[in-house]
């Protein structure tokens, strides 16, 4: 049996697969664990991977691969995954962040590896490109992106049929990249002030406008006039980062996802779109920007992905 684990900012969720391509069975999912040791996070999932197992009437022995989709950025200890990730590690922006630690890497990969045979470790949004690429909107494509907008901003880049990883699991990072000269003073969890995810990530949106994103679009769509200018203004800096990764990698489809653009997907998806059509006509001409094809099971499918 198969353990597949999803880790993001706000959540984890973990649910078994007897083999790739197989439904999924047992999810279970609950807040991330960002209270005491570093290592709370890998308890956690080891825990839930017990519980799921016993809810299914599987022995917890027969889990002999795990694959991990994980919000990043990663650091590598003795080649194995830790996460420093802004929405799970509070040492890294410091108190003005509010998360309940002073953690400046989650420690992921090693626990696992003591317990379970064969563990696999990816970016969410790498593994959620390869999930789209086997069973979803970018099927048959090599020049393609997954693109999440949820708690944080991810990117997932193929380019020429190959996955990009980069030297330590990171490529795609492009919720921290800058596309507005901004003086808000917006900070994201990773130290930075005014970059994509400060701007725009479900996180920052609650800390930047005193209300959730899905209140905030909700308004929008609704026609609020200050809710509409506010959501207009976010779906110009997502929108210019996508646009910014079609031009520097000459893609021709990026798949959406993540709770903020699903949720009101009607209303942001054109939007966003808007922010590429008729630009730079040589590279972006018919570039489309699709929900993704795994609709709100790409996170589950990702971690899936990584079993091959």
């Amino acid at each position: 049996m198969r353990a597949c684990v999803d880790i993001g900012g706000t959540k984890v969720a973990v649910s078994l697969s007897a083999a790739t391509g197989e439904p999924l069975v047992g999810r279970r999912s609950e807040p991330t664990a960002k209270t005491g040791d570093n290592d709370a996070v890998a308890v956690q999932i080891i825990r839930m991977i017990d519980e799921v197992c016993a809810e299914q009437g599987v022995d917890a022995g027969t889990i002999d691969r795990v694959g991990v989709s994980s919000t990043g950025p990663f650091e590598l200890r003795d080649g194995m995954v830790e996460l420093a990730t802004p929405n799970i590690c509070g040492g890294i922006a410091g108190p003005s962040r509010g998360l309940p630690n002073s953690w400046m890497t989650a420690i992921v990969e090693a626990p696992l590896a003591k317990r379970f045979g064969s563990v696999r470790v990816e970016n969410d949004a790498v593994a959620a490109l390869e999930a789209e690429r086997q069973w979803g909107a970018l099927k048959g494509l090599d020049n393609c992106a997954y693109a999440t907008w949820s708690t944080g901003v991810g990117v997932g880049l193929c380019v020429d049929g190959r996955a990009l990883r980069g030297k330590n699991g990171n490529a795609g990072h492009a919720g921290h990249s800058f596309v507005v000269d901004d003086d808000s003073g917006a900070l994201c969890g990773c130290g930075n002030h005014g970059d994509v995810e400060a701007l725009v990530g479900g996180n920052s949106i609650g800390h930047r406008f005193g209300q959730s994103a899905a209140d905030l679009l909700t308004a929008a769509a609704a026609g609020e006039p200050k809710a509409l200018e506010t959501a207009e203004a976010l779906c110009r800096v997502f929108g210019r980062m996508l646009y910014n990764m079609v031009i520097t990698l000459d893609l021709e489809r990026i798949s959406l996802g993540g709770s903020v653009f699903w949720h009101h997907r009607d209303f942001v998806l054109p939007r966003l779109q808007a922010q590429i059509d008729g630009k730079l006509l040589p590279l972006t001409r018919g570039v489309k920007l699709v929900p993704a094809g795994l609709g709100d099971k790409v996170g589950d499918y990702a971690a899936l992905a990584l079993l091959d």
